[in-house]
């Protein structure tokens, strides 16, 4: 008797939670959410979650704010998401780097970077630039001009990257394993501290990201000798690929943005945030502050499906590069 009350009584409590659950998620949102980054301010992925959040704004009706979390390459930012309610509140600007290559980067993580998480959406292809500094280097006018100073000067020069393991790191093993030169890498605390110390004259050139990267180069504080996608982008029209700029045939080192949600998402909270995005990022303005100043490539399928089916692929991909170049963290 009391086993069948007790059995009733968890089905009941089942049943009013779920019931509870599909409210919550017909009524979202109600109030502010947060889309939590795990990069500083002025790094691309904050540049991209303030835009995104303003016309989400206008979308959803309720303010969008972007929370900078950093620390161990994304991963803390990563974990906190990860660990939140999945209520429709939190989301993650993640990259392919918080959740491809640190997966092979790290010994252990403290999440898994597929099982963890609910994919929203698809934001866009990231390309690296490689970048020098005019004052230290005012000979230097393309790619081959580097790659003859370094093969004259076998391990003298260095260059930079935003963290060991970065996808700017890796992109600069694949370069120099292409172009087969002798250049230490040295590692900063992110993007500020990497591109000061390229125009400190502290190293030789650096791979960073399109998005800080593109206003730079129109300064003149630094001359872009590549981009490490496949083809030109807007941004830059004159700079050349890397493939083609330094004789590296078949050379790609490009990123993605996407967004993630905790494991549990409702489907439907997934389902309306995922639309609410792609209709932000694929208006007219959205595209050309995209491509005309970020660099980035906007994603030509940025669904659920095929953000799963990318992210899936570059696990194995990113792995490959991460054992290539002997990076790693403990």
């Amino acid at each position: 008797m009391m086993r069948t009350i007790t059995i009733a009584a968890l089905a009941l409590s089942t049943s009013l939670a779920a019931t509870a659950h599909a409210e919550d998620a017909a009524k979202w949102p109600t109030r502010a959410i947060t889309i939590v980054g795990g990069f500083p301010g002025g790094a691309g992925t904050d540049l991209y979650a303030r835009k995104l959040g303003e016309g989400l704004t206008k979308e959803l009706g309720v303010p969008i704010v972007a929370d900078n979390r950093t620390g161990a390459g994304g991963n803390v930012a990563s974990d906190m998401v990860a660990r939140a309610n999945p209520d429709g509140y939190t989301f993650l600007l993640g990259t392919a780097g918080t959740h491809a290559i640190n997966a092979a980067l790290y010994k252990t993580l403290p999440f898994d970077v597929q099982k963890d998480f609910t994919h929203v959406a698809l934001l866009g292809d990231v390309p690296n630039v490689l970048l020098v500094n005019p004052k230290k280097h005012p000979d230097i006018k393309t790619c081959g001009d580097l790659v003859k100073l370094a093969k004259a000067n076998p391990g003298k020069l260095n260059y930079a990257s935003t963290g060991n393991g970065a996808s700017g790191h890796l992109a600069g093993a694949q370069f120099t394993n292409g172009a087969k030169i002798d250049v230490p890498h040295v590692p900063y605390r992110g993007q500020g501290p990497a591109m000061t110390a390229l125009l400190s004259g502290e190293v030789d050139f650096f791979f960073n990201q399109s998005a800080p990267s593109v206003p730079a180069v129109k300064a003149g504080q630094v001359v872009a000798l590549g981009v490490t996608t496949a083809k030109r982008i807007k941004a830059l029209p004159d700079v050349p690929t890397v493939a083609e700029a330094c004789n590296i045939p078949g050379y790609e080192s490009s990123t993605w943005y996407g967004l993630f949600g905790p494991a549990k998402l409702s489907p439907e909270i997934q389902k309306r945030m995922s639309e609410a995005v792609i209709k932000v990022i694929s208006t007219p303005e959205f595209r050309a502050w995209l491509e005309d100043l970020q660099g980035i490539a906007p994603p030509a399928d940025p669904s659920i499906a095929a953000f799963e089916r990318i992210h899936k692929a570059d696990i194995g991909r990113w792995a490959k590069l991460v054992e290539q170049s002997g990076a790693k963290v403990d």
